[in-house]
């Protein structure tokens, strides 16, 4: 039996809670939450480290209290969730096809979806590392689940590949439940996590960071014996001669995140080819009208404050979506030299946006401009920007005035 709804959350994760209470508060309370998992909160109830919430509630909180002050709201709120329910398909005219162990297909016809389905981890096989399979080698966020929710340490002798803040947090959790952290090897010659956690999770605790290096084997036949690592040249091409084999039991994957965009895909949402993540305007609309995309399904955040803004931005589309507002007037808007990509792809010039952005490399010293046409319409000073850190560009009133109509290009010059 079909089960109409107003709108359909794909994900009960920061993105999706956030996203539900939004909705409900601007007035549209017929909101039902598809989460997976057998619980809310997503990868916060396995994140117990602090820093969450600084922006969103202005203190420092863990993430399973950060989660809860959400869902504290939903159930208030009565918003239902259905947890334990995988979405196994999305059609274009927005019909949801779910499985749930008790009450086994479960179909809503949604007027508008959200989703908010989060990333998965990067694992040995996307980076084809060559070399035996022997137990040992996990993903960071495997690690931290393992470490923090079920109590189990994976080993002693640790090397991390990747800098990514989740690889970052578990190399200072793992030093505290007694391993030694053999160093940690990052392919790029920065890090991909935030400047914070590379002093607080490492500097802080002597744990040795080498750039330009990778993973070139992995020894071991039942469980994992040592890894060999090479210093790599400009390239990312392997320098002969600079091998060196550790001595380890177990290695530690934090190599990056890719957006789950399997069911959006289905639904023909279109996809961007440098974020993984569905093209989407100002309001977090995609291509599909009434489906939204918010959070890490997106693209890839550091801070889970900008996951949660995000999801109210997509709710609050949602609402005018309902409503029949159209956009007045929107623009595409494109990276130019020295920036990755950008979220949204389009602005409404009409209403305040922001511009969610990361560059290509490390620049110091410089200046962001934000052009319609050849006219610079923008310039902001910046110290320094890295690509493991999202920057943020707000077009106020003032800016939009200017824009006319034009294609927007947002550039760093140094």
């Amino acid at each position: 039996m079909i089960r109409n709804v107003e709108v359909a959350i794909i994900g009960g994760g920061p993105a999706g809670l956030a996203a539900a209470v939004e909705c409900y508060e601007q007035g549209v309370k017929d909101v039902v939450i598809v989460e997976r998992d057998f619980r809310l909160g997503g990868i916060l109830q396995q994140c117990i480290h602090n820093g969450f919430g600084l922006h969103m509630f202005k203190e420092e909180l863990t993430g399973p209290e950060y989660a809860q002050r959400y869902i504290d709201k939903v159930e208030a709120y009565g918003i239902e969730a259905l947890t334990d329910t995988m979405v196994l398909e999305i059609t274009p005219d927005k019909l949801i096809y779910a499985i749930n162990p008790r009450l086994g297909l479960v179909m809503l016809q949604a007027k508008a979806i959200i989703l908010c389905t989060g990333c998965r981890e990067r694992t040995r096989h996307n980076l084809k590392i060559p070399g035996t399979r022997p137990a040992g080698v996990y993903t960071a966020g495997m690690v931290q689940r393992l470490t923090n929710l079920e109590g189990y340490i994976p080993g002693r002798e640790i090397v991390i590949l990747g800098s990514g803040d989740i690889g970052l947090i578990m190399a200072r959790r793992l030093k505290f439940e007694g391993a030694t952290i053999k160093g940690v090897y990052e392919l790029m010659p920065y890090s991909t996590g935030l400047q914070r956690n590379i002093r607080q999770c490492l500097e802080d605790f002597d744990i040795p960071l080498h750039f330009n290096h990778t993973v070139v084997n992995i020894h071991g036949r039942d469980r994992l014996q040592g890894v060999t690592v090479a210093r790599v040249d400009d390239c990312r091409c392997v320098i002969p001669g600079s091998e060196e084999y550790i001595p380890c039991d177990t290695l530690l994957l934090s190599v990056g995140l890719i957006p789950e965009n399997e069911v959006a895909s289905g639904a023909g949402v279109a996809l961007d080819t440098v974020t993984n993540g569905p093209v989407v305007d100002a309001s977090r609309q995609t291509n599909v009208p009434g489906i939204f995309a918010a959070g890490n399904t997106l693209h890839v955040h550091d801070l889970v404050d900008f996951v949660s803004e995000e999801g109210a931005i997509a709710a609050r589309g949602v609402v005018r979506y309902l409503r029949g507002e159209q956009a007045a007037e929107t623009v595409p808007v494109r990276p130019g030299n020295g920036v990755r990509y950008i979220v949204p792809h389009t602005v409404d010039t009409k209403i305040e946006s922001e511009l969610y952005f990361r560059p290509t490399g490390v620049y110091r010293d410089g200046v962001l401009q934000l052009k319609a046409g050849n006219d610079v319409i923008l310039k902001k000073k910046f110290i320094r920007l890295t690509p493991g850190e999202m920057e943020r560009v707000m077009l106020d009133n003032k800016v939009l005035k200017k824009i006319g109509g034009r294609e927007l290009q947002l550039e760093c010059v140094v």
